[in-house]
């Protein structure tokens, strides 16, 4: 198949979007096929200008899409970047068959921060924010999904929603958890001396829970006497996450502003405890990737991470906004480095079965189920 994957994000292997994009169309090009990627900066290679530049970069993959439409079987849109080149698929009923893949659910995002705005713990969600989300963001969202001929999601919540509230058919839809590169599944020494090192990766947002680990993290610190927690790719200044936690904290706190994704192993490695405290998510890659080199991680019952985090087998889940919770997890995780190993080499072996290239085959297989009923249904119009 020639296959063309868009996303409206930088291309950076680094951030989730990016790198469950790339890592897919390596995949898919072992397996034989051609595949092509667009990114932010192949699109609108300006700088970002105005309110509207997410819809200039949909209308550029619409255009894209029909300039080079011979040269492509099937094109895999990221939302919401799909929704203009959706809307002219299925008005003009021209182009290659349009497979969405869709991270997380912008519900869950509204529901949450709408709630922790009331508690004035969200950034940027006042009402005006929401009035704009609803005007603006949600709609396209809802146009990439009704438009596409199928769906493609990585957890369970975001595969109910997607047959029971925007009614896509079974066939149309299909539930693939991410891989992990063969690369996280690092050797590691157990029972180290020492205190635990807590690791906590990824952009620094609101609806990554900051404020209840901001709670939690004196207590846990005066638990847990001489441990240090890291905080790595946060993309603000160190200074300024150190702050947010108070004088009391913030000694034991470290920041890596950024980290490549080749020294990511090594990261995981040198770290004890994955601490994941989202209100909301997709299925995080680096949750995957820490539980592959064998880290005992504490999560929320939420979203994607159930999907592959069974409580006190693999991993520890905690409710969502609970700092007392979070606290008892990771001051109790870190007192029994017996419970840290069990879990820790559970959560390896359950890596195991989250190889890319099984993902990228159960993929091929959707693309061609799709393309299959989107034929049929072209015949069918004629």
């Amino acid at each position: 198949m020639r296959i063309l994957i868009a996303a409206s994000v930088p291309r950076r292997r680094e951030g989730g979007v990016a790198g469950v994009a790339l890592s897919y169309a390596e995949e898919l090009e072992r397996r034989g096929h051609r595949v092509a990627t667009l990114f932010m900066e192949d699109l609108l290679p300006a700088p970002r200008l105005g309110r509207f530049y997410e819809l200039r970069l949909a209308a550029r993959v619409s255009t894209y899409i029909r300039r080079h439409a011979a040269e492509l079987d099937i094109v895999n849109l990221h939302a919401p970047i799909g929704c203009v080149y959706g809307v002219r698929h299925l008005t003009l009923r021209q182009g290659p068959p349009y497979v969405m893949t869709l991270h997380g659910l912008e519900e869950n995002r509204v529901h949450a921060m709408t709630r922790e705005h009331r508690k004035g713990r969200a950034w940027h969600f006042a009402w005006k924010n929401r009035v704009w989300h609803s005007f603006y963001h949600q709609p396209r969202f809802d146009c990439a999904i009704r438009t596409a001929d199928g769906a493609h999601c990585f957890s369970r919540d975001v595969w109910a929603i997607l047959r029971l509230k925007y009614g896509l058919d079974d066939e149309r839809v299909a539930y693939i958890p991410n891989g992990v590169a063969e690369r996280f599944f690092i050797a590691r020494t157990y029972r180290r001396e020492g205190p635990p090192r807590l690791l906590m990766p990824g952009t620094w947002l609101d609806q990554r829970g900051i404020f209840y680990l901001r709670e939690a993290l004196p207590r846990i610190l005066r638990r847990v006497p001489g441990a240090r927690i890291t905080f790595a790719g946060p993309g603000v200044e160190p200074s300024d996450l150190r702050g947010f936690f108070g004088p009391e904290a913030a000694s034991g706190v470290d920041v890596l502003p950024t980290v490549s994704w080749q020294d990511m192993p090594q990261l995981y490695g040198e770290h004890d405890i994955l601490l994941f405290p989202s209100l909301m998510e997709g299925q995080p890659l680096a949750l995957l990737e820490a539980m592959a080199a064998g880290m005992p991680v504490v999560t929320t019952e939420t979203c994607g991470m159930p999907d592959v985090v069974e409580d006190g087998f693999n991993g520890m889940l905690i409710p969502p906004a609970d700092a007392v919770a979070l606290e008892n997890a990771v001051a109790n995780l870190a007192g029994s480095p017996e419970t840290q190993e069990r879990l820790g080499r559970a959560a390896r072996e359950s890596m195991r079965r989250h190889a890319w290239a099984s993902s990228a085959r159960r993929l091929e297989e959707f693309f061609a189920r799709v393309s299959a009923l989107h034929l049929r249904r072209r015949n069918k119009a004629e």
